[in-house]
């Protein structure tokens, strides 16, 4: 096969007409570079340069720079295959880009920078595989105000012979890295995902909860060490959670916040002293106590849970003393009186306020019996039992998440397996089980459509899971090392996500999830 260059210039040699294959662009007057005019060539006064039917590779960064005065460039039926960063860098001129019928595999995320006179780009003839690295092209075509013709795709398999701009999204299947996607092979070479420390505090710490108010987000951290609730804000100039309040107590084991209008309370559990209920006072600018908690009932908190129903607040606190009652508090008006003791004697650990098939209802765990599940009557508006999750003893902590429109929980155990279990509209059946080795707290939590479990560890490593959606299990994702964790709690603010990792011998830490988007 012939290789032929057709240049163009603004001198006037002896010329004749030529045709240029490239559908409806302006017929030019054109010349041989072996004629005249070649002292033009030599000083960029080309405008229409022609590489047809050539063998080399690729399209190399600035390999057209040294014409600056370029309007149209053909480089069709080549075999190049790939188009490099900055390729037609200093091309400010080009308006019209032919780069048919070639074997193009990659074009750089960079490839057209600089072509800001671009009005028509042709890529007739060459196949893509779209996949992740080409979810640049795909948006670029979205955005670029120049004509340009079909991409066409050669994989995956359902966008075979179909076009670019057809393919719904690259979303999803980009930024499902740290397990290999069976659909999109080349994702984690795109997307990369990761859990890194972004801050450090400096105590230990049982538990952690996030509330929003005023549009300032905030974290109320148990700190029965140093007989504190911290209350952190997040600082938007910063970019780090600074000091906001500080409620002193005795072996304070749990903070809760809880939202009614335009007023903030936070429940503070405590070993020693009695519970009691603060509420954040305008005037001081800090929280102030507002009422007790009968220490006749609550004697040893290990868990609060905030739920509402049919518009009414309520709360409970999971009792783990033999001596305690796991008591369901209601909001009033005026403030949280005790509304029911749910049963005696069970040690409990836990409780999780969830919504089965439309219905309320209470998990409590224990450590002296299987999960029991109770159920929202709704003429008598209390609790009764409903039934259990057999074969589970020893429970300490459970949890709900919903994920692709079905319910699941988890269930932890300190050694053993914990389990993660799916409701198949009768009961809750296992799915899943993940060998623990000291573990108190088996935390769900999502982050942008990637789903997560935090498995803490007092003997080892914590682990992070990840779901596969192609397994339908959850994957190992990365470890983490955190002192005798007690709970996993995720934030986010200012587009940002962290789960705050609690540490009962240690520090308490702060992990940011980043998605680092390497397709664009």
């Amino acid at each position: 096969m012939s290789f032929h260059i057709i240049a163009v210039t603004r001198c006037t040699p002896s010329i004749g007409d030529a045709v240029i294959p490239a559908g409806n662009i302006p017929s030019f007057k054109t010349f041989s570079t072996s004629r005249p005019c070649g002292y033009a060539l030599l000083h960029g006064d080309i405008f229409l340069w022609s590489l047809v039917n050539g063998t080399f590779a690729e399209v190399k960064d600035r390999m057209f720079s040294h014409l600056p005065s370029l309007q149209l460039l053909l480089l069709n039926s080549n075999s190049f295959t790939v188009i490099r960063d900055d390729a037609f860098a200093g091309l400010f001129h080009l308006e019209y880009l032919f780069i048919e019928g070639n074997k193009i595999q990659t074009i750089s995320r960079n490839a057209f920078r600089g072509l800001r006179d671009l009005t028509h780009l042709d890529l007739r003839g060459n196949k893509f595989e779209c996949d992740c690295k080409a979810k640049w092209l795909f948006l670029w075509l979205k955005m670029t105000n120049s004509t340009v013709s079909d991409v066409l795709c050669i994989g995956p398999a359902e966008y075979q012979d179909k076009k670019l701009n057809d393919v719904t999204s690259f979303d999803y299947e980009c930024t499902t890295t740290g397990i290999k996607n069976v659909k999109y092979p080349n994702c984690s070479q795109c997307v990369f995902l990761d859990f890194v420390v972004h801050q450090v505090l400096p105590y230990h710490s049982v538990s952690v909860d996030t509330f929003n108010s005023k549009n300032d987000v905030f974290v109320a951290i148990a700190q029965p060490s140093m007989e504190n609730c911290m209350v952190l804000e997040w600082d938007h100039i910063e970019m780090n959670f600074r000091s906001y309040d500080n409620i002193t107590g005795q072996s304070i084991v749990g903070c809760k916040a809880i939202l009614v209008g335009d007023q903030v309370f936070v429940v503070v559990a405590q070993l020693f002293g009695g519970s009691h209920i603060y509420k954040y006072d305008e005037s001081w600018t800090k929280f102030v106590k507002f009422q007790d908690i009968e220490v006749s009932r609550i004697s040893k908190p290990n868990d609060i849970e905030l739920f509402e129903i049919d518009s009414e607040m309520f709360f409970v606190i999971a009792d783990s003393s033999k001596a305690g009652l796991s008591t369901v508090y209601k909001w009033n008006n005026k403030g949280f009186y005790s509304y029911q003791s749910l049963h005696e004697w069970f040690r409990d650990t836990d409780a999780e306020f969830l919504d089965i098939d439309g219905k309320s209802h209470l998990i409590l765990s224990s450590r002296s019996q299987v999960p029991i599940i109770l159920q929202w009557n709704k003429v008598s508006k209390k609790f009764v039992p409903h039934g259990e999750i057999p074969n589970m003893e020893d429970v300490l902590a459970v949890k709900s998440f919903r994920m692709e429109s079905n319910l699941f929980i988890t269930l932890t155990r300190f050694i053993g397996d914990s389990r993660v279990m799916k409701w198949n509209s009768k009961q809750f059946v296992e799915i899943q089980a993940l060998p623990s080795r000291g573990a108190m707290i088996l935390q769900p939590f999502s982050f942008k459509r990637n789903h997560y479990l935090a498995l803490g560890s007092d003997y080892t490593f914590s682990q992070i899971y990840q779901w596969d959606g192609e397994k339908k299990l959850f994957r190992l994702f990365k470890e983490i090392y955190v002192q005798a964790p007690r709970s996993f709690t995720a934030v986010s603010t200012d587009r940002r996500d962290f789960f705050f990792a609690s540490s009962f011998k240690g520090n308490t830490q702060i992990f940011e999830h980043i998605i680092i988007d390497l397709s664009l």
